[in-house]
């Protein structure tokens, strides 16, 4: 079943889509993803590019990228509303999963190394994070 297209919690945040840039690599097309949305900052937690949302103190992780956190998959978790990640993971288990560590606070984890990668579900999935952490 084709995915139906969904508003962001906050559509002005939302990032246009973008086009891929040749010899862009998942990893530098996520970060431009986060970079897009306002009052975002990259530092390194737990030794992966992690992008915060918000300023100072305030500031709450809503993409962390997981890239060797036991297993072999390059993705990224993320924060989602209520219900979403058991939706997710039935809908597509290949690309979708319960992370470790945030899994069981209804965190989902994404993956960029299953071809092809749906940019624009990712786009939608990154904005939301945002808006639930600054909202």
């Amino acid at each position: 079943m084709p995915r139906q297209p969904r508003a962001a919690a906050h559509p002005a945040q939302a990032p246009a889509t973008r086009e891929e840039t040749p010899g862009e690599t998942p990893v530098e097309r996520l970060r431009a993803v986060c970079l897009a949305l306002p009052e975002v900052a990259e530092r390194v937690s737990h030794g992966e590019p992690t992008w915060f949302a918000g300023a100072g103190r305030r500031a709450r992780v809503f993409v962390m990228l997981a890239d060797h956190h036991h297993d072999d998959r390059l993705a990224f978790w993320c924060p989602a509303p209520a219900g979403a990640q058991e939706s997710l993971i039935a809908e597509d288990p290949a690309r979708f999963f319960r992370p470790p560590y945030v899994g069981h606070r209804g965190w989902i984890g994404v993956r960029l190394d299953v071809a092809p990668v749906d940019w624009a579900r990712v786009e939608d999935l990154v904005a939301e994070a945002h808006a639930l952490v600054t909202g």
